[in-house]
Formats: C-alpha cells, sequence, structure tokens
C-alpha cells in the first residue's frame, strides 16, 4: 500500500475514519470519502483539514485515480461503492491495515482497550506524552480537546491507539486491535456489548484473550484488577500483566480516593494525582493512563502535570450551552454501565440539580432487548428519564428489539417517560425545565441535532417570557 497515492474512504464520517483519512491527508495523500450521515463534530473537522465529502453512497462517488478504497467497519455487503469496489476488482482494504502499514509498523504502540472509557483513557495517555514532549502519534476515536484531532501519527518513537473489540470489516471478522501491533495493552474492562457480532460474554473474552496472545514477552498488559472478566482472559497470558484497581489484590492499588465538583484525586505508587474529570470511572481512567505512562519512562512530575492539565475529550460530560438557567450536557454513554457511571457522575458536577436524562436507544446493543431491564435501572438515577424511538428499528428483527416504552414505563417511581422524537423531546423540556436544571443528552449520534434545538428552543422561551 506504501505506493498508494489516493485513498478513498467509505465511512469517512465515523470518528476513527475521519480521523485517519484527515492524517493521511497531512502525510501528502489525496483523500476522498463518502458517508450517509454527514454531520459536526466530524463534518466539520474533516471539510477544514481539506477532504472532500460526498453524502450518500454512489458507486460514482469513487474517484477514477483512487488506488485503494478504504472501507469501515460500518459498511456491509449491498453498499454501492463497497459493490463496486468488488466488481471493478479494485484494492480494498480495512482501516487497520492502513494503520498498520502506514503508522504502526517498527513503533511502540500503546493500545488502550475495554467497553468502558477506553476513549478518555486513550486520550489522557496521549496528552501526557504530548504534555511530556515525547510527540507520540495517536488514534483515538473521539475529539480530545488538548489534542484537537482524532489522530496524529509523527515520527516520535510512541503511538496511542484506542483499541475496539468490534470487527474489522466485512471480509475481516477479528477484532480491530489485533492489527495494532501492541507492546503494551491496556485493558479497562470487559462486559457484554456489541450484540450484533457476539453472541455471548465468552466470545469477547475470547478477543481480548487473542489481543494478549499478541503482546511480546518485553511488553505488558496492563488491566482491571477489579474486574472479574479482565482477570479471567489472564489465564494463560504469555505477556507480563499489571493489575490495577482498587482492590487489595492488585499489583498497584489506588488509594485516598476523593471527589469534588471540579475534579478528582487519588494516590498511585505513593504519588497523589488530580483529574479535573468526576467520577470513579475517571479515577480509574486515569490510573491506567498514569501506568502505561511510566512504562514509557514518563516521570510522576511529567504525569501529575498532564493529567492536571487534561481537558477532556468531545461529547463526554460536554456542557453544550446553558439558555434560561437550564444547562445542556452531551455525553456518548449508550451502555447501561455508562449511563450509570454518566449519571453519578453528573450528580458529582452537579450537586443539587434536577437531572434530565434523554437517551437514544441507537446503538447495535442497546437496539436490541439484551438490556431492557438494565437501562431501565440505570436510567432510574435520573430525576426524569426520557426514552426516544430507536432509529432505523427495522435492522433488528421484530422478536430481538428493544421496548422503549416498556424501558419508559420500568423507570423507578413513575419518572420514565417515552417521547417518540426530537421534536416532543424539545416541547417538553420546554414546558417543564426550571433555572438550575441539567438536560444530559445520552446518544452515540447526532440525534437530530437536539443540542442545537433545545438551546435554541430554551432561549426563545426567555425571549417571549
Amino acid at each position: 500500500m506504501s505506493e498508494k497515492k489516493h485513498f478513498h474512504f467509505v465511512g469517512v464520517c465515523g470518528t476513527a475514519m475521519g480521523s485517519v483519512a484527515a492524517a493521511m491527508m497531512r502525510k501528502g495523500y489525496a483523500v476522498t470519502g463518502s458517508d450517509a450521515a454527514v454531520y459536526p463534530p466530524m463534518s466539520d473537522f474533516l471539510r477544514r483539514e481539506g477532504v472532500a465529502i460526498h453524502e450518500g453512497y454512489r458507486a460514482g462517488n469513487i474517484p477514477a485515480e483512487a488506488d485503494a478504497i478504504v472501507i469501515g467497519n460500518a459498511i456491509s455487503r449491498g453498499n454501492e461503492e463497497a459493490e463496486a469496489a468488488l466488481e471493478r476488482r479494485l484494492l480494498y482494504v480495512s482501516l487497520p491495515e492502513v494503520m498498520k502499514e502506514h503508522f504502526l509498523r517498527g513503533r511502540r504502540n500503546y493500545v488502550v482497550c475495554g467497553t468502558h472509557g477506553k476513549t478518555t483513557t486513550s486520550a489522557m495517555l496521549a496528552w501526557l506524552f504530548v504534555s511530556a514532549g515525547r510527540e507520540p502519534g495517536w488514534m483515538i476515536g473521539g475529539l480530545p480537546r488538548n489534542l484537537g484531532r482524532g489522530a496524529n501519527f509523527t515520527d516520535g518513537e510512541f503511538n496511542v491507539l484506542e483499541g475496539d473489540e468490534y470487527d474489522t470489516a466485512f471480509f475481516d471478522k477479528r477484532s480491530k486491535f489485533l492489527h495494532y501491533l501492541p507492546e503494551v495493552a491496556v485493558v479497562n474492562n470487559i462486559e457484554f456489548d456489541h450484540a450484533d457480532i457476539y453472541d455471548s460474554l465468552d466470545e469477547i473474552k475470547l478477543s481480548f484473550r487473542r489481543l494478549l496472545n499478541v503482546v511480546p514477552r518485553n511488553g505488558m498488559a496492563v488491566v482491571n484488577g477489579d474486574d472479574p472478566n479482565c482477570l479471567d482472559i489472564l489465564d494463560k497470558a504469555p505477556c507480563p500483566v499489571t493489575r490495577v484497581g482498587l482492590g487489595e489484590a492488585c499489583d498497584l492499588r489506588i488509594e485516598d480516593v476523593a471527589y469534588e465538583a471540579a475534579g478528582s484525586s487519588f494516590t498511585l505508587r505513593g504519588e497523589r494525582y488530580t483529574v479535573g474529570m468526576p467520577g470513579e470511572f475517571n479515577v480509574r481512567n486515569a490510573s491506567m493512563a498514569a501506568v502505561a505512562a511510566t512504562l514509557a519512562g514518563l516521570t510522576p512530575a511529567e504525569i501529575r502535570d498532564g493529567l492536571a492539565s487534561f481537558e477532556g475529550v468531545a461529547r463526554r460530560q460536554e456542557v453544550r450551552g446553558e439558555e434560561n438557567g437550564v444547562k445542556v450536557v452531551d455525553d456518548f454513554a449508550h451502555h447501561p454501565t455508562a449511563i450509570r457511571q454518566a449519571i453519578e457522575a453528573l450528580r458529582q458536577q452537579h450537586p443539587g440539580c434536577r437531572l434530565w436524562v434523554v437517551f437514544e436507544p441507537r446503538s447495535n446493543t442497546t437496539k436490541r432487548k439484551v438490556f431492557q431491564d438494565e437501562l431501565a435501572a440505570c436510567l432510574g438515577g435520573a430525576d426524569i428519564a426520557v426514552i426516544s424511538a430507536m432509529p432505523d428499528p427495522e435492522k433488528v428483527p421484530a422478536a430481538d428489539r428493544l421496548d422503549p416504552r416498556r424501558v419508559a414505563a420500568s423507570v423507578a417511581g413513575g419518572r420514565g417517560r417515552y417521547l417518540e422524537d426530537v421534536p416532543s423531546i424539545v416541547d417538553a423540556v420546554v414546558a417543564e425545565a426550571v433555572a438550575g436544571d441539567v438536560v444530559a443528552v445520552l446518544s452515540n449520534g447526532g440525534f437530530g441535532g437536539i443540542h442545537t434545538r433545545l438551546l435554541e428552543a430554551l432561549a426563545a422561551r426567555k425571549a417571549t417570557a
């Protein structure tokens, strides 16, 4: 692939796809792309980087001069551009293959994975390297505020990679992280997820075991020592292992944790660290990043300075605005555990507020009934829990499909509501929200631009009050 000059990305607005497309552009390649859903922040980011984007998939979008077609893992057979690549016998590759050949081979790759927290932890770790002057490359499935972009590949010694257990492409069903040539693998936690490709938690554990099988003997697996599923994958692991957590059985213990509205502090290896983010899960994220950074040779002072100056990731507890005394917060949480943790962090960050949680069941797993009861339980942490209709319900067999109305009806204390679409949700918030309320929108997609629409409607209410 190294002699290729023009890469066309099919599914370019995915966070990882878009980030790598922009990185390829900065390396001097010609890059084009297409996607069915083109919306901010990724669409704005790509246009700023000079990547030409087509909205919608059509065979004619593939430039005649394209040398390689990069097919995202969200693309299935039947996609017009994928079919054109097959029919025309074009070179088609997965995103991880592009990364491995152009950015990873011969480097020290730190791969951060797990069901939850991998975006934040990988962003923290990359920032620790940057702030300490190590000039790393990175690929993160989000937009870290400190770093300005989700991917940046350099000539430095280190790469930090968010490692996803999801499959690589329709033509390669291995987990993406198996392509990343890890020297260090950070495993935050393991839960059942991705119900569209995994039938059981055991299948997910198998993928993580395969990851540890490619960590070299001069590398390290840094794992959550409090998570039984993480401990389970360590049996016969051929690489060195360090267990990190709060429990006494951990090799490195997180101690003296303190929470405040402005952030969290903890002690690790006798060193005191502070991160400006709420919640136990962010203490764990920061601890894993700190341990990985220590393996790379960073000093406690460098780690302390980096964590203290870390500004977070877009769409993670991000306050999008405030109108009429009502704050609108954006968060990416979409798994029951992540939703519960997000609510706990919002309580810490906004003490005493009335908390609205507006959840869109959009991911391939939450569209399925596998978490029917768990979603109702975790949403019960809100004062008012709103669940919308799921997009594209026909993509899930009726027998396997989540029932959002039932989820809302099952939320404890009668605090759940089913409101089908964005206009209905906006009307309800504008009619009932009062100064001091926090409205947290939880979705892994654009959700119809609901954040802007909420703020505009709240501002209009103030103007006419």
